[in-house]
């Protein structure tokens, strides 16, 4: 039996010659033309794919030439008898598994969660993406590409955009308190990418690092990969644990300390003033290194925002990372550090061999729209429509799930922790609220060894208040009997290895 190629392969990219020679080197790799298995004259073979002869002849004598094929004078053309008897005779049509030994994964795999149409998402931590300024920033896009189209659309620096580097320093200067210029700020794709190459960049491979027990499971996921060691410290109503830090530290030697003092990640707590002064002086004397997350400090609501701790830090230990996830976009992939010139230039190398540079021509819009004002303009709607949503949830909760659920109202961040009644199943009334398209998350998502803190993470500021509403109805619906005992302000906190789902990535 002759074989004929498949003519939809010649229809490929490039010279056609090749197409038909790349559909023959296909059916011999899969096995369907095994060695010594003949092919059709070449006239036949211009006939089917209809083509002119030459290009046929073009194509066989290429496969000739590479060894695929041999010409036996009166007899025709056949797949070369030097080739593999076996080849292809086994090869499923898609790799489905790697042909060298993989290493042991330090954690496991995750994928960031998708949600259709109609369902309320109390556990997504992110933005309204109903509130964003398209056609500001659009235009702030088109804008930068008219004007600078051939120095955006080559190779920049791996620091980020001058621009954007310059405008976000401003805006941790006259926003955050932060002492900045540009030479100390570094762009990235997203807080995730900041804290990936601070962990590879600034820690050494069993190196100790104090975390939050209560924390942001993707830091501790960047610091595990990079070699890390972490240690969990509790976190209370003041937040971090500071004194439990230091004897922490006294039994074994820490090398650096991821913090989010500001809107504590996931119970929004703001660390004392006591203890960020004791914190700082612990960094001082020990010489560590203090990442701190601050990913989403203009949405306090009560007061004015407490000043990071990057803002009263002469002698460099804190090296601050921010992102605008929050404020505009997860999409975006915008987060940057601030941080001393010797250590921004360290994180260069290293993004630089990662992924090089990142979006000029966006990076460059945003700028722009940040020096237009359109940033700050966005920040106070959102800020107003936030409050308003926090406040709807807060009353929410109090009017249907008194006894069941406390609803103590965060001075900020887009989230509530509710901690729950004693005896309450939170995975299981998770279930039963998802059953009905309403998603809530367990506390046992942010803590350290995967125990169930009691208590409840509700992020608010995508959903309105309407949508708040009919959310606590259906989480009302299918609560599940208590005991009759008051939720605790805190949930209970142990301690343990990583574990639980990751919530977005920043």
């Amino acid at each position: 039996m002759v074989h004929r190629p498949r003519p939809p392969l010649v229809a490929s990219t490039g010279p056609r010659f090749l197409a038909i020679a790349r559909a023959i080197t296909d059916d011999i790799r899969r096995g369907v033309l095994v060695p010594g298995a003949r092919l059709p004259s070449s006239r036949a073979l211009a006939r089917d794919l209809d083509v002119h002869r030459n290009t046929v002849l073009a194509a066989l004598a290429e496969l000739e030439a590479q060894g695929w094929i041999a010409t036996q004078p009166a007899r025709g053309t056949f797949v070369s008898d030097a080739l593999p008897a076996q080849l292809g005779r086994a090869a499923p049509p898609h790799r489905a598994r790697a042909g060298f030994t993989l290493p042991p994964a330090p954690i496991a795999p995750r994928g960031v969660a998708t949600h259709g149409r109609g369902v309320i998402a109390l556990d997504a931590g992110v933005p309204d993406p109903r509130g964003f300024p398209v056609d500001a920033l659009a235009r702030a896009w088109r804008r930068v590409v008219r004007r600078s189209g051939r120095t955006l659309l080559g190779y920049g620096p791996p620091e980020g955009h001058p621009a954007l580097r310059a405008a976000l320093a401003a805006l941790v200067r006259t926003l955050r308190a932060v002492p900045a210029t540009a030479e100390h700020v570094l762009v990235t794709r997203g807080s995730q990418m900041a804290l990936d190459l601070c962990a590879r960049a600034l820690l050494r491979p069993g190196d100790r690092v104090a975390v939050e027990a209560l924390g942001y499971v993707p830091s501790w996921h960047a610091l595990t990969l990079a070699g890390a060691e972490l240690v969990p410290i509790g976190v209370d109503g003041e937040g971090l644990d500071v004194a439990a830090l230091a004897r922490a530290h006294a039994r074994a030697p820490i090398r650096a300390l991821y913090t989010t003092p500001h809107h504590q990640y996931p119970t929004t707590v703001t660390m004392s003033a006591a203890r960020r002064l004791a914190l700082m002086a612990l960094a001082r004397r020990h010489r560590w290194v203090v990442i701190e997350d601050d990913y989403d400090h203009e949405f306090h609501y009560d007061g004015r925002p407490v000043t990071p701790l990057a803002a009263d830090d002469p002698d460099g230990h804190v090296v601050y990372v921010g992102t605008l996830s929050k404020v505009l976009a997860p999409g975006l992939r915008l987060g940057f550090v601030v941080a001393p010139p010797p250590v921004i230039a360290q994180l260069a190398t290293w993004r630089a061999a990662m992924d090089r540079q990142g979006d000029q021509p966006m990076e460059a819009a945003v700028a722009e729209f940040i020096d237009d004002g359109e940033l700050e303009r966005h920040m106070r709607r959102m800020r107003v429509l936030y409050q308003a949503r926090r406040d709807a949830l807060v009353a929410a909760l109090a009017a249907r799930l008194d006894g069941v659920v406390a609803a103590p109202c965060p001075r900020g961040g887009i989230s509530l922790w509710a901690p729950v009644a004693p005896g309450v199943d939170v995975a299981a009334w998770a279930a039963a609220a998802a059953a009905q398209r309403v998603l809530i998350a367990p506390g046992a998502r942010y803590t350290f060894d995967g125990h169930e803190p009691g208590a409840l993470r509700l992020v608010f500021a995508p959903s309105t208040p309407a949508e708040l509403e009919r959310a606590v109805a259906v989480m009302a619906a299918t609560a599940p009997r208590a005991t009759s005992r008051s939720p605790s302000a805190t949930g209970s906190r142990r301690r343990g290895a990583p574990s639980g789902s990751s919530p977005p990535r920043r």
